[in-house]
């Protein structure tokens, strides 16, 4: 089973973390969300949750990816704090795969994991946000090798199976997308 870890930190976009970790659990894979503070996480809209367990403990175990919501506030906590940081290397260094909606591409951008050759898209309101790579402005989902990026709120059911289909195939993302009834 593919084990996935979504680092929750105050200010994530409540939309894109929720449905990126119920989608990956209804495709069976292991989703850890893991607060950066250790406690309740506030999203951006002032709502408040528990993550399944701290970043610090998370950190002990192997993921085939990393997924980071967005939201502005929410990817600047994400950027600013080191153990992510050094998560994100890792994991780009082994060629794992690495998932950013929203403001969040400015995370992979600003530590390097998007460099300038690399295919991108995020919410176009953060772009100034961050440096480098190539920003593809009227894409809603862009994958560029193990990287996969996406615009925003909007796009996160959309984004959140095309990560079942990269962790498990073309299948699984159709049984597990049928029953949502999702517009076409």
């Amino acid at each position: 089973m593919p084990r996935v870890l979504v680092p929750l930190a105050d200010g994530f976009e409540e939309m894109e973390g929720i449905i990126i970790i119920d989608v990956l659990r209804r495709a069976g894979a292991e989703v850890v969300s893991a607060s950066l503070s250790g406690d309740v996480v506030t999203g951006s809209r002032g709502t408040r949750h528990l993550a399944d367990t701290s970043l610090d403990e998370a950190l002990k175990g192997e993921y085939d990816m990393i997924v980071l919501p967005g939201g502005a506030v929410g990817a600047k906590n994400l950027e600013h704090d080191p153990r992510v940081a050094k998560i994100l290397r890792e994991m780009h260094q082994k060629n794992r795969y690495i998932g950013a909606i929203c403001a969040a591409p400015n995370v992979l951008r600003n530590h390097g994991v998007i460099g300038e050759q690399v295919d991108f898209t995020l919410h176009p309101d953060t772009l100034g946000f961050g440096q480098g790579g190539s920003y593809r402005a009227s894409a809603r989902l862009v994958r560029s090798g193990h990287i996969t990026t996406s615009v925003g709120p909007g796009s996160a059911f959309e984004f959140a199976l095309d990560l079942v289909e990269q962790l498990f195939d073309r299948a699984t993302r159709e049984r597990v997308e049928q029953p949502m009834y999702l517009p076409a």
